[in-house]
């Protein structure tokens, strides 16, 4: 067959997203759009740039690997390993925590989970249950689209607000707003963020541990890119500067700390809950009478995670320990690892700009936005879900900041795809294309 040229007719497009029962592209869920693209590969005869999606464009880290193999061999696999976690893992992940974000956890707060997809899931259905008069979940957007269907699966109610416009001291009266009423039971964020990039400054951190504090609002911390705001050197462990986080500033969190983007370990779905000391031990009569466990840590680990999955997989908790000891010790250096996507971050933002496309999220406190695994661009004229729809015609998959819960127009942009450098100069090469075609 020969190849069908960009940009692909409208009824080629359309005709696809029937066949796959997606009504509008704009809110499909991320491995919808995969599928779209893998369509139009398929019908156009041509290689699709990849912006969606965000599989780890790192090789997984070989200790990782090692130690899991090691484990396997000993005879592992035909052991249920330990709900709570073996012992390897909940003393590393408490060294790791303290060596790379200055936090004391405890390592019975140190909690493995089937990714963090699985932790933010089975935290939310118990957040839900904790107190009869708190219901409801805060987003701080723009966020992984996966959450808030995760609210919207558990019945969960949600608030949310789009960042953009209650950066530094206006963040706290807008807080105040969402709090006041007492029905949020919980926040979460992304910090670098998910799909912004933007990373919160010490004095918003400041505010959203106060404010979690005074209003009773536990905190979920999502560190899926912990250390990869590459504006500072958080590779020395047990050094400052440390990783910033809200856990400085109220005792009401918990952080998630993921092995996929870090350790580019996605496939085998492990990371960690990082619970506070203060929210493990916290009692509450619903988990008592339902649960027959008081403790909102017992609750969770021994009420929840035994039913969602009787455990995460016994290896790759073995990888998981490896990999954070050797990071402790200096053997492992992620946060130097993972500064590829920088570089390639800062290529593929000045090919957008050089094409008629301008930076949405760009600014954290006075400075510009670090160079990441994500940038957000808008193009002039073409809301975000048209400029979504666009780009996918001149063979550039991509999702929309709609989609992620931001009230901007625009597009998110994942590099961690572009491996080659092949790959670069074809998205710079359509991109000229988009742009010779719609700049005004």
């Amino acid at each position: 067959m020969e190849n069908i040229k960009f940009p692909v007719e409208d009824s080629i497009l359309d005709g696809i997203l029937d066949k796959l029962q997606i009504p509008d592209i704009s809110t499909a869920t991320i491995r919808q759009i995969c599928a779209v693209a893998a369509e139009l590969e398929k019908t156009t005869g041509q290689h699709f740039i990849h912006l969606e999606i965000g599989n780890p464009g790192l090789p997984a880290e070989e200790i990782g690997i090692r130690c899991e193999n090691e484990a396997l061999m000993k005879g592992v696999a035909n052991k249920y390993p330990d709900i709570a976690g073996i012992p390897e893992l909940k003393k590393a992940g408490k060294e790791f925590i303290k060596a790379f974000l200055d936090v004391n956890v405890e390592e019975k707060g140190v909690i493995p989970t089937v990714g963090s997809m699985q932790a933010s899931f089975t935290l939310m259905l118990l957040l839900k249950q904790r107190l009869e008069e708190k219901d409801t979940l805060l987003l701080i957007n723009p966020g992984f689209p996966a959450q808030r269907h995760q609210a919207k699966l558990l019945g969960l109610r949600t608030q949310s607000f789009d960042i953009y416009e209650y950066r530094g001291a206006s963040l706290e009266a807008k807080l105040d707003e969402e709090l006041k009423s007492g029905r949020v039971t919980a926040l979460i964020y992304s910090n670098p963020n998910n799909p912004a990039w933007t990373n919160l400054t010490e004095e918003e951190l400041e505010i959203i541990g106060r404010k979690a504090t005074e209003y009773d609002v536990i905190v979920m911390e999502d560190l899926a890119y912990m250390g990869m705001d590459f504006r500072k050197d958080f590779s020395h462990p047990g050094e400052a500067p440390y990783i910033p986080t809200v856990a400085k500033y109220t005792d009401n969190y918990i952080l998630l700390v993921s092995a996929s983007k870090i350790f580019s370990y996605a496939g085998q779905r492990i990371a960690i809950v990082g619970m506070s000391p203060e929210v493990y031990k916290r009692h509450y009569k619903k988990f008592a009478d339902f649960y027959e466990m008081p403790a909102f840590g017992d609750a969770y680990i021994y009420g929840v995670l035994y039913c969602a999955s009787s455990g995460a997989t016994h290896s790759a908790q073995y990888a998981m320990a490896g990999m954070m000891k050797a990071a402790v010790a200096g053997e492992l250096n992620f946060v130097a690892h993972t500064s590829e996507y920088g570089r390639r971050a800062h290529i593929a933002k000045q090919a957008f700009i050089d094409n008629g496309f301008h930076l949405v999220y760009a600014i954290d406190g006075d400075e510009p936005i670090s160079d990441g695994f994500f940038f957000t661009v808008g193009y002039p004229g073409i809301r975000g879900e048209v400029l979504q729809r666009e780009l996918m015609k001149y063979g550039i998959s991509c999702i929309s900041l709609p989609s992620t819960g931001s009230e901007q127009e625009g597009i998110r942009v994942t590099i961690s795809m572009i491996s080659s450098k092949d790959d670069m100069d074809t998205l710079k090469e359509r991109l000229r294309e988009f742009n010779q075609s719609h700049k005004q």
